[in-house]
């Protein structure tokens, strides 16, 4: 995870929050407010999952959205039917180090789109089902989604999370805490005519409509090898944090004009849905209520960065 950002704004484009009665959603028990900072505090994301697999350790991150369930990139299982490797990791913040909090669980199957070929094709996620439940505490809580009419304005400042490289061709070092950097969503034709900069015709990039931009036209700050799988996380107000995207791909890490691309979680609200129908989705708002909604986290954040 490369340079955090420092600022935090709370830009919201559109809610209308439904979630099971046993759990509620988005809403870390143990942290209040991000600050910045290059290490994540401790408990701040407690759906980030790390994803391991036999002796080769981490490959990619993955966020909780139910008891039984982690959504996760397509890429990150190149053969979802061999699951015997893989071993999954809540509750986790050091990736080397003693983890006091931390369960692991192995995996029952594997589902992924059959539409999937590449990341840069589209249809890049994966649902993941444990092989046990996990138990909900303060560090182990499943993350909101958002219903396929909902949509994130660009320059909604967003965070995203993993224990992936802290710059390209680096990997973390000592025990590996979880790192967050906050990233602006990047509108799409904005994004689409950044890879066209430079671009040659082995790097043409052509963005579809179930992915998502996040970072900065002058690069140094996005996620990295290892953060694939990981979750693109926006503020929606009430101190409660939904899942805009996955970690897919990009060229290189933090370079200009090359913005991280995500997997647009809205555009797989029917394949969720299909594969896991007891999860509860966070639907799209009219125009007027998303404006009441935007006006109210505006506020919301003006109190919490004036305290």
């Amino acid at each position: 995870m490369l340079n955090p950002g420092i600022q935090f704004f709370i830009v919201l484009a559109a809610t209308s929050l439904k979630t099971s009665k046993a759990q509620v959603c988005g809403r870390p028990p143990l942290v209040n407010r991000i600050v910045g900072g290059s290490e994540a505090p401790e408990g701040a994301w407690p759906w980030q999952v790390d994803i391991q697999m036999g002796a080769t350790g981490h490959v990619c991150g993955g966020s909780l959205i139910s008891k039984e369930w982690v959504l996760s990139a397509a890429h990150c299982f190149p053969k979802p039917l061999d699951i015997s490797s893989y071993t999954l990791y809540v509750g986790r913040h050091q990736l080397n180090g003693n983890n006091q909090y931390e369960s692991q669980r192995g995996v029952a199957r594997v589902v992924v789109p059959s539409s999937y070929h590449e990341p840069q094709k589209g249809s890049d996620v994966a649902l993941v089902q444990l092989a046990q439940p996990v138990a909900w505490s303060d560090r182990v809580q499943p993350v909101c989604l958002p219903n396929a009419p909902v949509a994130f304005a660009s320059g909604t400042m967003c965070f995203v999370t993993g224990w992936g490289h802290t710059n390209e061709g680096v990997s973390v070092s000592g025990a590996g805490a979880l790192r967050e950097v906050a990233v602006p969503v990047v509108e799409q034709t904005s994004c689409q005519e950044m890879y066209q900069i430079h671009s040659s015709e082995s790097d043409t990039v052509v963005l579809l409509s179930d992915m998502i931009c996040a970072g900065y036209q002058e690069g140094g700050k996005d996620s990295c090898q290892g953060d694939s799988g990981g979750p693109l996380v926006c503020p929606i107000g009430n101190r409660t944090w939904i899942q805009a995207g996955v970690v897919s791909f990009g060229l290189g890490c933090a370079q200009r004009n090359r913005p991280g691309v995500y997997a647009k979680v809205s555009a797989f609200a029917d394949f969720i849905t299909a594969t896991v129908p007891e999860i509860q989705l966070i639907g799209g708002a009219t125009q007027r209520a998303a404006s009441r909604a935007l006006l109210l986290g505006l506020s919301q954040v003006s109190l919490l960065l004036h305290r």
